[in-house]
């Protein structure tokens, strides 16, 4: 049924919205586990929404938590218990996670640093995106042969770049991405192998592996210490980590670790098109660039700079998404025509069916708008 405009309904939705958009994206206090006023007033169904938070309990998928947010406010956040490990572990162990336990976020990183390359190419410091990637590495000019020479920085933005690589058949040990872990130099490694007859999507953490590299290199610093300044400090996310490699370099393809609540709030500042709280922290530019659908994946997705996009369906038609997606069920979801950003985090590293699971919370949470 149709809300009426001086319905108690319309009216608590009027006055969330209002309390929202009056106050900063930022909270404290722990939500109820299925608030119904909230949910309601931020246009849910309460009862589909709650079943979504519930199913996770026992559906065995080894969902951590599920957040939501909907025009600037947090309207669900709920945590369970369920078997984790980090990337550098071996054996998972029961955590009972809840607002202040970080959460490995894996390939989400990937996106995260496309945010950072935004910003330092505000400041001047990266080449364009047509530079040839080997002609800002002088020690690899052997590696210019067969075509290498022409591959350039927008083609590892969008994993087109057409060299052999092998990750999302086989993660974990075997895969190419096991040898970014400890190679002396990455590009080196990346760009040290035939092209393939292609130049097609191919997933490959040695792109994104390479870009940070650069970054690093443009800025001076870190990518740690990059993101610590200029991204994480001005949203006021204080507690996280990058882990690193064999080399002590960060895994900007695999090794963010941070709180879901912080990881919201990457996804707002996106949704607003990189601004927070009145300070534009990335370009509106880049964030269109980078979200912008440029190749096809397969599945009806599409690939941009180090984002994933794809339509959800919700409220009586079809929505386009953006999102940061990691193994195991880690993903971070902005749908900008719904005003919406849903955080999940899961344990299912490895296995197939745990990113199918997520995007299909993800549905059934859109699914539970209400006109």
């Amino acid at each position: 049924m149709k809300t009426l405009p001086d319905s108690p309904i319309a009216r608590m939705r009027a006055c969330f919205l209002a309390l929202a958009l009056a106050a900063p994206a930022v909270w404290s206090a722990p939500m109820p586990a299925c608030d119904t006023a909230s949910i309601a007033a931020a246009g849910f169904a309460p009862q589909a929404l709650c079943r979504v938070l519930d199913a996770s309990l026992s559906d065995g998928a080894n969902v951590h938590a599920i957040l939501v947010m909907r025009h600037g406010a947090l309207v669900v956040e709920r945590y369970y218990a369920g078997k984790d490990r980090s990337i550098w572990s071996l054996f998972a162990r029961t955590v009972q996670f809840d607002a202040d336990t970080r959460h490995d976020l894996r390939s989400v990183s990937k996106s995260v640093t496309s945010l950072l390359w935004g910003i330092a190419q505000a400041e001047g410091r990266t080449p364009g995106l047509d530079t040839p990637v080997l002609d800002l590495y002088p020690e690899l000019a052997d590696l210019k042969t067969g075509g290498r020479g022409a591959i350039t920085l927008r083609q590892l933005f969008t994993m087109t770049s057409g060299l052999a690589w092998e990750e999302p058949i086989r993660y974990g040990m075997g895969n190419d991405e096991t040898g970014l872990y400890w190679r002396s130099s990455q590009a080196r490694y990346l760009f040290d192998r035939p092209l393939a007859a292609s130049n097609g999507f191919n997933y490959n953490g040695g792109a994104t592996a390479v870009l940070a590299d650069i970054l690093a290199r443009r800025t001076g610093m870190p990518v740690t210490e990059y993101a610590r300044h200029k991204l994480f400090a001005p949203l006021g996310i204080t507690d996280w980590e990058w882990q690193t490699d064999l080399r002590g370099r960060p895994m900007a393809f695999a090794g963010l670790r941070m709180r879901p609540r912080d990881l919201l709030r990457i996804g707002q500042l996106v949704l607003q098109r990189g601004q927070w709280q009145g300070r534009q922290i990335v370009p509106a530019a880049w964030i269109d660039e980078s979200l912008a659908p440029r190749v096809e994946t397969g599945d009806g997705l599409q690939y941009g700079y180090q984002w994933w996009s794809g339509t959800v369906e919700a409220l009586g038609g079809r929505h386009r998404w953006h999102a940061a997606v990691g193994n195991g069920g880690q993903r971070l979801f902005v749908v900008p025509a719904l005003d919406l950003v849903v955080v999940i985090t899961a344990g299912g590293y490895n296995e197939a069916g745990s990113g199918r699971h997520a995007n299909g919370v993800f549905r059934a949470l859109a699914a539970s708008l209400t006109p």
